[in-house]
Formats: C-alpha cells, structure tokens, sequence
C-alpha cells in the first residue's frame, strides 16, 4: 500500500510518499505553480499510488490538485474536513476556524511526543498550537512569518531595502540589511522563547515544544526552547489519520 500525503500552504506544497509506515519520499512545490499535473503523474507513475490524502489552506489550489489526480488515477483524493475529521478534541470558540493543518499537526504531535504539547509552525504565517495534558487541542497564537515580517518592512516604508531571508553576521547590526536580518531571527527568536514560557506556566512546565514548517531550520539557531524539529510533522499526521478511517487499506 502506498500513500501520497500532500500539504497545501500557503506557499508551498508539500508531498510525501508513505510505503506502510515510512516516508519514503518527499517531494515539495511552490503553491503558486498552479500546474501541478506534470509533478503528480511523474510520482504517480514511478510509484504506483495506491491513495491520496490532501490537507488544505489554500482553496483553489486544493480543487486543481484533487481534479489532477482524480484525471490521472481514476480517484478522487480523500479531504481532511471532507468527510474526514480528525480525531482530537477541538475546543476552539468556532472549531470550523482553526485550519485543518494546524489539526493535523496537532494530532500527530500527541501521537509521536505525547502531551501537553506546544507546536510551532514556521511557514507563510507562524502558528503556535496548544495541546492539554488530556490531549485536547486548546487554540493557540498567529503571527506573520518571517518573509511577510521582511516584505512588510519594504512595503509599509520609504527608505527600508527588499531583503532575502539569511543569517544575520551579528546580534548588532552595522548596516541596514543586518539590522533588519538581525531584528527579524534574533526577535522572532526571543518571542518564541517567551510565548512558549508563558503556555508552559499555563498548560504545564513539562510541555513539549515541537518545531516545524518550512523556516523552521532559519529560526532553531535563535531560540532555545525546542525539544525536537520534526520538518515532516504534518505528513505524519495525514498518514495516521488515513491509518485510522481506512486501516484495512493501509494494512495490505
């Protein structure tokens, strides 16, 4: 049985290819592609997919996706929030809020690190997902990621460059593009720190602190508090998730 798990994002897409329980590929484009067809016949031909699983942020790109691959297979894919729910206490004012992704993550962390759990997702935006010691998922934090942090220093000012994401040469900067580079992972670092702190005097000091999402490996050197990276952490998910609703599929 092999199963391809697929991430939507915001600006990427991310694509795992599960024989039984390992991840045995992984694959990532950017959402923006739009032509997806020629990526997913390639993975469907050389790894003969038996199943899809598809989680989503990004509406448009979700229905392209799922159209492909059921031309390609003969299929349609499965649809977390279609029919598929996950299986995790939601208790979120409006459940129907919270993104699928951020549930994903949520499961997949009680199941691989237990709880409670503090989960960080560094994508397009920043999420910090909350799970109780009875691994009810409690809400969370969303902050704007570290490309909209440095897009919004250019757009909303005058004089301020276009800066690509990399490390700052130092904590004090001595230009601008340093400063900027240093105020962005150097504070994004500390704010980690210190929101992770906080929910641990809230839900437990013996909470976890999961890293993931794909800047996740920009910001592990500016803050200390992560207890495991785990850069696959939503493909996990999607494949548990598939393992609990059709387990007799998953089991040939």
């Amino acid at each position: 049985m092999r199963l391809l798990a697929i991430d939507i994002g915001n600006s990427n897409i991310g694509m795992g290819i599960f024989q039984s329980r390992y991840l045995i590929k992984r694959v990532s484009i950017p959402t923006k592609q739009k032509n997806y067809k020629k990526i997913i016949k390639k993975i469907f031909t050389r790894y003969k997919i038996d199943d899809t699983i598809i989680c989503s942020v990004v509406p448009e790109a979700c229905r392209v996706l799922a159209q492909d691959i059921k031309v390609l297979s003969g299929k349609r894919p499965r649809l977390i929030g279609r029919g598929i729910k996950v299986p995790i206490k939601n208790l979120y004012h409006n459940p129907g809020e919270v993104g699928s992704d951020r549930l994903v993550n949520a499961y997949a962390g009680t199941l691989l690190y237990g709880s409670p759990l503090i989960i960080i997702d560094f994508g397009t935006a920043v999420t910090l997902d909350v799970i109780s010691k009875k691994r009810e998922y409690l809400g969370g934090m969303i902050l704007p990621g570290l490309d909209i942090s440095l897009d919004a220093l250019t757009d909303r000012t005058a004089l301020l460059p276009k800066v690509k994401l990399e490390k700052p040469r130092s904590f004090i900067g001595r230009d601008t593009k340093s400063s900027i580079l240093s105020g962005i992972l150097f504070g994004f670092g500390a704010s980690i720190n210190y929101l992770s702190d906080r929910t641990k005097g809230i839900i437990g000091k013996n909470a976890k602190v999961i890293g993931t999402g794909g800047k996740v490996n920009f910001i592990k050197k500016y803050c200390n508090r992560f207890n495991r990276i785990d850069n696959d952490l939503t493909l996990k998910g999607l494949y548990y998730i598939y393992q609990v609703n059709y387990e007799s599929e998953v089991k040939k």
